[in-house]
């Protein structure tokens, strides 16, 4: 870690028609750190995701990359610049092949002169992949779909690897499978991870950093060690 802000949010508004859905929200992942977004339904983690993106636009605030404002930028645009979201529901393309849907998370200018080689990244990661690269999306289990969404999202190249709710839906012992991936691809290529979870003590055993949203205000921010150090939070968040 470079203790520089690759990513940093700072004061966001953002309202889904006139309700307000963040107020007054930031946070900021260094480079080649793995911080986590905690928090209930509704508590803004997929809409401070999709304001990053650039699919939602805040009313107020700034989202800056690399110490560039991307706030009013289009979403294809900040995938070009180095940004990649893996969506809540994984969003493949069920008729079209393994292969063919890794492809298409290649549609940037960074990522296609590196197709071949981050498609051999991610069938190394996720050796399932290559087994099953000609066969359907759709008839792939919850888990595998999983690792491939996160395979797509690779495929662009990222410098920053935006994940939500990777474990929903899962079973224990797949969820506790791609937390531990996750885990190895901070540690073994540097990638730089946001990650969205309410699983939140599998998500603590891997971030350097957290954040607890609650109603869309941060209430926590903070290392890992510290939440679980905080009396109230530990007894509200981990029933412990």
């Amino acid at each position: 870690m470079s203790g520089r802000p690759l990513l940093e949010a700072s004061n966001l508004e953002v309202y889904y028609g006139e309700t307000r859905a963040l107020w007054d929200v930031s946070f900021k992942v260094e480079e080649g750190e793995l911080a986590v977004l905690l928090g209930s339904n509704g508590a803004g983690k997929t809409t401070s995701l999709r304001t990053v993106q650039g699919v939602l636009k805040p009313r107020r605030g700034r989202v800056a990359f690399r110490l560039r404002e991307i706030s009013g930028l289009r979403a294809d645009r900040v995938t070009s610049l180095g940004i990649s979201l893996v969506p809540e529901g994984r969003g493949l393309f069920t008729r079209m092949t393994v292969e063919e849907n890794l492809d298409l998370g290649a549609f940037t200018k960074r990522a296609r002169s590196k197709i071949d080689d981050n498609r051999e990244f991610v069938c190394n990661l996720f050796p399932i992949l290559k087994e099953r690269r000609g066969q359907r999306a759709g008839l792939l289990s919850g888990g595998e779909q999983q690792m491939l969404a996160i395979g797509r999202g690779l495929m662009s190249n990222p410098e920053l690897l935006m994940l939500d709710e990777p474990s929903l839906g899962l079973a224990p012992v797949v969820a506790s499978k791609v937390f531990e991936v996750l885990g190895e691809l901070r540690e073994k290529t540097g990638i730089t991870i946001l990650l969205v979870e309410q699983n939140i003590e599998a998500a603590l055993a891997i971030a350097n950093r957290a954040y607890l949203l609650d109603t869309g205000r941060v209430i926590f921010e903070g290392k890992p060690e510290e939440f679980r150090a905080n009396a109230s939070l530990r007894e509200s968040y981990l029933g412990l």
